[in-house]
């Protein structure tokens, strides 16, 4: 059964009423935090993550369905997710930052590289439609699938599936033998 606060939220979300917001965090920020603290425990970047759940909330808010999910699961999942997230950047940062360091990318002159490669958003535009706008908002925009299939609303399958065969056609371009 649904709370007349939760109602209330609901429908403040659904209509794009800032009040909302300020429901939501007045009394689900607190279990929200401790949510995300148990993934990161450093103080500060939890508040950020909190932040940027916050912010996600709002954006997505019309996409709620609560014959699907009650509110708090739908709001965990966005704080537990963006916190695994940061986790995962995080991560993939300090590779990369290590591979800098033994990378030999700084001694390649402009002679070298294949001029061809460097215009990807020319090669892109030869695509179907369909692959361009997956394969922008996952490269472009820095989408998860996961929020390209929410954003674009298409499946979650259907976004693997054209990121797939979108690479797979860019591969042609590059490698045509």
């Amino acid at each position: 059964m649904i709370s007349a606060l939760e109602k209330e939220i609901i429908t403040l979300l659904q209509v794009s009423d800032k009040k909302a917001i300020a429901l939501l965090y007045e009394n689900y920020a607190d279990a929200l935090l401790g949510v995300i603290k148990k993934i990161i425990s450093d103080n500060d970047t939890a508040q950020d993550i909190l932040q940027e759940s916050f912010v996600k909330v709002w954006r997505y808010s019309k996409k709620y369905d609560p014959n699907k999910a009650k509110l708090f699961t739908w709001l965990y999942r966005i704080a537990y997710n963006s916190a695994i997230d940061k986790v995962r950047s995080l991560k993939n940062k300090t590779e990369k930052e290590v591979q800098i360091e033994t990378s030999a990318v700084y001694t390649i002159t402009s002679g070298m590289l294949n001029e061809d490669v460097l215009d990807i958003k020319k090669h892109l535009s030869t695509l179907d439609e369909k692959y361009q706008i997956v394969i922008n908002a996952l490269f472009f925009e820095g989408m998860t699938q996961r929020e390209a299939s929410d954003d674009l609303d298409i499946p979650l399958g259907t976004i693997k599936s054209r990121l797939k065969i979108g690479l797979r056609e860019l591969k042609k371009i590059y490698n045509p033998n």
